[in-house]
């Protein structure tokens, strides 16, 4: 959620904000300093350094460092943390300047940590110092002690590793290190945006995620693990009941797991004398329970001290893992009580009644859940509701150096997964980066030189690979292994058609899965329940699509698409996309020795792929489906269907779709199968510079090309020296009305149009060109050589001495319709 603060803070809030801190003594205000370190942090890295810096120098902080060289020199990121200790050791007249020169900066900056910090500040200062202690020390437990004790012994060899599988093929199938060392950190921001999704999740997340980038620094609250139940500015209370949302295998296990093991190490909330965490997966065995039983089952040891335990809701906090994976209903809005905690119940009933605070008030929960779950439930009974947004581009170096523990090894993989869009947009998903670096450790380990140039490019040949690598480590020691993929093959459909994500001994013998086949190990993992799950969600959806290759049946494919096409929430969109990758030989070729004939799948799904673009492209075509549609191309790899499906046409119109970077690469593959496209129209697509990049190699053979109302800037100038440059350059028509051009621009654009001879038509209005280079740009376009026929430079803020500039225009014998107005 964004917020936005429309109160400017006046004369008179600072000296009540001056006045309050004029009441804490040093002491009281290192206790708070430390507490909101790693906030004071963030958002001196995120401010205006010269304007942050400013504010201290009015109130007499003595800067002894160049702090703007510093930042120049070692990063933001170290600059906040070297100035932000140098305040500390001032003394106490430098840290009320700062939390002053913070309160002030509100009204240039509206980003919600800082407004969070300052409102945290000052709505609980009195109390927040008692809060901090308590969830240092914790309580006085008495007669409970020992039991408290053991209770975190147990969570703590719950907690205390991560396991990693290996790459198949190695002997050793999983790889257990320390969760405080492996542990990367994750980007949570609070935000509502799984409302009204119309992707699947991990796409849209994915497409997301890059817009995020350059947003989160200032428009997202980032929320650190142990700010989930601080003081929430936006419900203006301590949150009770706390919501994670994020796709699958983004982290939100592991999240939880971190969360239990800094309580059990003392490095938060030991206000919180137990915690309970529960799987939804493992609660689907139960129908009907009592509190006391569910909490029994899985902490025996509890038996004796249960009772008294729960007399005290306030020091308690329950964990459920996976709301998107009960099969109970569970409805937040429902009005059924429950509060006897000896009393059995329907478990979703027990879930709504802890959450609603009708059963032990007081007690907090924590959730989390798939963010399709929650676009269908009632969120208002949360007071913080956060979503994970995985790996920023530092987490994902990080993986990849931990993942390979060889520097100059990771860069060189990680150099070339940046080179391949689509791979590295999924990397914000650390299930992916797992999936990825297993992938390509195969290609970059070995000394075949053709290992790399056949590395996976699309995300259904990163599954290819992955799924032919373990066949081919485990195949020969399995009989018949493609009838226990058709049996996988089975089930996961199954799961993907019903939204079934875990699996039993039932299942297996419903879809005849062999259990003992060591394939199975390689693709699914056990709970501690008997219940099973695949390594990834995206794993069974690739299995699901298989399917249809090893096992080909017209009817069954038909049934297949039909039923995911229907699901509103386009949970299905990747089963479709790896339908469309398999029917690319090329891709299918590295498991052509298990598929066998698979020309009939793969003719059925390029007819279906041409039926969906001729029945639903048209002109009146939503953006949204018109990108899904050239994406099944994508995947596909079929340059001939490309031209005669989207080639025909000869128009492409994304205007006001919000293009992504990955969105871009798909578009790049498209316009180079058409070779030449008519008209282009990207107006309003919010296209940042890397997205740019992405198509400018292309974008010379669109004959009519419109990007107005990008953003665009003059650093971006240097894409159209590659769109324009002479030779095979076809751009007749080019807008590029209302971008953030100005007069370092037109030098550069001058240069370009010296030399083309196609751009007849050019519409630079409504951007800022006037300047000293304003003149070389006329210069060229007066000359007798110049192609252009027809100008718009209307409203580029000329002033009256441009017009003897302009009057040189009307020397040209071509004729210049649209001139600005000096």
């Amino acid at each position: 959620m964004e917020i936005n603060i429309s109160r400017v803070i006046s004369d008179d809030d600072i000296e009540q904000f001056r006045r309050r801190l004029l009441q804490y003594e040093m002491f009281t205000l290192k206790i708070l300093y430390e507490y909101f370190w790693n906030d004071l942090t963030h958002i001196v890295e995120i401010l205006d350094s010269q304007n942050f810096l400013s504010e201290l120098n009015s109130r007499n902080v003595p800067m002894e460092r160049d702090y703007l060289l510093l930042e120049k020199e070692l990063g933001s990121s170290a600059f906040s943390e070297i100035l932000i200790r140098d305040i500390m050791d001032m003394g106490r007249d430098a840290v009320l300047a700062l939390w002053e020169s913070l309160f002030v900066l509100q009204n240039n900056c509206q980003n919600p940590n800082l407004i969070g910090v300052i409102a945290e500040f000052t709505e609980r200062g009195d109390t927040l110092v008692a809060q901090i202690n308590l969830d240092a020390d914790g309580h006085q437990l008495y007669q409970l002690s020992d039991t408290h004790n053991t209770h975190k012994k147990h969570l703590l060899e719950m907690t205390q590793n991560l396991e990693e599988h290996s790459a198949p093929g190695l002997a050793k199938q999983t790889r257990i290190c320390s969760i405080s060392t492996c542990y990367l950190d994750l980007i949570v921001v609070s935000t509502e945006q799984f409302r009204n999704r119309t992707q699947h999740e991990i796409i849209e997340t994915g497409g997301r995620h890059e817009h995020y980038l350059s947003k989160a620094q200032s428009t997202l609250e980032r929320i650190s693990p142990n700010r989930l139940f601080r003081w929430c500015h936006r419900s203006r209370c301590t949150p009770h009941v706390v919501m994670v949302s994020g796709v699958p295998g983004v982290g939100k296990t592991t999240l939880m797991q971190k969360f239990v093991y800094d309580w059990v190490t003392k490095k938060h909330y030991q206000r919180f004398s137990f915690i309970f965490l529960f799987k939804f997966r493992d609660l689907n065995r139960y129908d009907t329970i009592s509190l006391e039983d569910m909490i029994l089952d899985q902490y025996p040891y509890l038996q004796t001290h249960l009772q008294n335990i729960l007399k005290d809701p306030e020091k308690l906090l329950f964990i459920f893992d996976g709301l998107d994976e009960s099969v109970h209903d569970i409805n937040f809005r429902s009005q059924t009580v429950y509060s006897n905690t000896k009393q059995q119940d329907r478990l979703g009933v027990i879930v709504v009644s802890l959450v609603r605070q009708r059963l032990l008030n007081g007690s907090s929960i924590l959730l989390t859940s798939r963010p399709t779950k929650l676009a269908s439930v009632d969120i208002g009974v949360f007071q913080r509701v956060s979503e994970i947004m995985g790996f920023f581009p530092k987490e994902r170096e990080a993986y990849f150096e931990q993942f390979f523990k060889d520097k100059e090894l990771s860069s060189r993989v990680l150099q070339y997964v940046r080179q391949n869009d689509t791979l590295y947009t999924f990397c914000y998903i650390p299930s992916y980066c797992w999936i990825i670096c297993t992938v390509l450790s195969m290609s970059f380990t070995t000394q075949m030189k053709d290992a790399q140039q056949n590395a996976p490019k699309t995300v259904t040949q990163l599954f290819v690979s992955y799924v032919a690598n373990i066949l081919a480590n485990h195949s020969a020691d399995t009989e018949h292994p493609e009838e226990i993929m058709i049996s996988i093959g089975n089930m996961a459909q199954h799961g993907v058609m019903n939204h079934i994500l875990s699996f039993d001994t039932r299942d297996f013998e419903t879809f005849k899965v062999d259990i003992t086949s060591k394939l199975i190990s390689s693709f699914l993992i056990e709970s501690h329940m008997r219940t099973f799950s695949f390594l990834h969600l995206t794993i069974q959806e690739f299995f699901s699509a298989l399917l249809h290759f090893l096992n080909f049946s017209d009817a069954e494919m038909k049934l297949a698409l039909n039923r995911v096409k229907s699901f509103g929430d386009g949970r299905g969109e990747m089963f479709i996309r790896f339908l469309c990758g398999l029917s690319d030989g090329t891709t299918r070729s590295l498991l052509r020795s298990f598929l066998g004939s698979t020309t009939s799948a793969s003719e059925y799904v390029i007819r279906w792929i041409k039926q969906e673009i001729e029945t639903k492209w048209t002109l009146e075509t939503d953006p949204s489906e018109k990108m899904n549609l050239i994406t099944y191309l994508f995947e596909s790899r079929n340059k001939h269907l490309v031209c005669s499906t989207i080639g025909s046409h000869g128009q492409l119109d994304f205007s006001e779709f919000h293009l992504t970077p990955v969105d871009c690469t798909v578009l790049a593959f498209i316009l180079q199968s058409c070779k030449e496209t008519e008209y282009l129209n990207l107006d309003r697509c919010f296209i940042q510079s890397e997205g740019l990049e992405r198509i400018t190699g292309i974008l010379h053979t669109v004959q009519k090309l419109r990007l107005s109302n990008n953003d665009l800037k003059d650093s971006d100038m240097r894409s159209f020296y590659r769109i324009l440059a002479p030779g095979a350059c076809r751009v007749q028509k080019l807008s590029l009305r209302n971008n953030s051009f100005t007069s370092e621009s037109c030098s550069s654009l001058a240069s370009i149009l010296l030399e083309n001879q196609s751009v007849t038509d050019l519409d630079l209005s409504r951007n800022n060109l006037a300047g000293p280079y304003f003149s070389d740009l006329i210069t060229i376009l007066s000359r007798p050589s110049c192609t252009i026929s027809h100008l718009s430079l209307q409203q580029i803020k000329l002033t009256d001495e441009y017009a003897p500039l302009l009057t040189s225009l009307d020397k040209n014998p071509q004729s210049h319709t649209s001139r600005s107005e000096p």
